[in-house]
């Protein structure tokens, strides 16, 4: 990767975690942990490897992104913000009446969405009927899937792990946010998920780990292609990434956010971005 590119994606993470930020600073609080630990992805995703047009949101030969874990919507929100797809200000609506920024992914709502999500599991079978629409009507284009790895507990991630392999949907990505954590506790303590590697390559995968808070790493691995296998990125992550006081705090699934503590995350953020000018 160019010197060039891996700086210009970290500015992107960057911004994107200051739209987090903002959006959840707005609401006073919101599910903040597993939004910062995705970010990297999502700027990768958006910044040099997914194809789409702001301006023509429903293209549809674009490149799709189902966030299954629905619940880090902010991030999303933030990166879609950031690339055009509706003002920036509108943010700082989230979750707040009349929104176009629920809790949770809705398509019908925020402009970018491609789909609903948040029911854990549910985005994994929606993903790979997408998946498989596509190929069925020969479009050029990939699913990006990203799921969490407490959302792996739900069976129905299985079911579709296991469709996605027996019908050789090779245009589809799995991309395992593994940051070990989920609503109340630890993923180990709550329900062990184990090997998450061994498992996918099990299933069918085209299977790498990476960590996933790593920008050149996430490039090298989303823009690999498979000729007859879905692939299963295990991104290592650390919820809140980005923030020391967000990743130090235990129960960082959803935080309150008093607007002095924002603004104080916001200016770091804003520190770093300037560094990297």
């Amino acid at each position: 990767m160019e010197a060039t590119m891996k700086k210009d994606l970290q500015k992107l993470a960057l911004q994107i975690r200051i739209g987090i930020v903002e959006a959840i600073k707005s609401r006073g609080s919101g599910h903040i942990g597993g939004s910062f630990s995705i970010a990297d992805a999502l700027a990768v995703l958006y910044g040099s490897v997914m194809k789409y047009d702001p301006k023509n949101p429903k293209w549809a030969d674009r490149d799709k992104l189902v966030c299954s874990k629905g619940h880090a919507g902010p991030a999303v929100y933030a990166t879609l913000a950031v690339k055009g797809f509706f003002p920036y200000e509108e943010l700082k609506t989230l979750n707040q009446p009349h929104t176009n920024l629920p809790s949770h992914c809705d398509r019908n709502k925020t402009v970018g969405v491609d789909m609903t999500t948040g029911s854990l599991g549910q985005g994994t079978s929606l993903a790979t009927g997408m998946a498989l629409g596509d190929k069925l009507k020969g479009r050029d284009s990939r699913t990006f899937l990203i799921v969490g790895d407490g959302e792996i507990n739900e069976g129905q991630v299985w079911e579709a792990a296991m469709f996605c392999a027996a019908k050789k949907l090779n245009n589809i990505v799995w991309m395992i946010d593994n940051n070990k954590k989920q609503l109340d506790g630890y993923t180990k303590d709550i329900l062990d998920t184990g090997d998450l590697h061994a498992k996918f390559a099990a299933f069918g995968f085209d299977t790498v780990t990476i960590d996933g808070n790593d920008i050149e790493q996430l490039y090298d691995a989303l823009t690999k292609k498979s000729e007859d296998k879905p692939i299963a990125i295990i991104m290592d992550t650390v919820k809140g990434k980005g923030i020391k006081e967000v990743e130090e705090t235990f129960g960082n699934h959803s935080m309150t956010v008093k607007p002095e503590t924002g603004d104080k995350w916001i200016a770091q953020l804003k520190s770093e971005l300037e560094a990297l000018a």
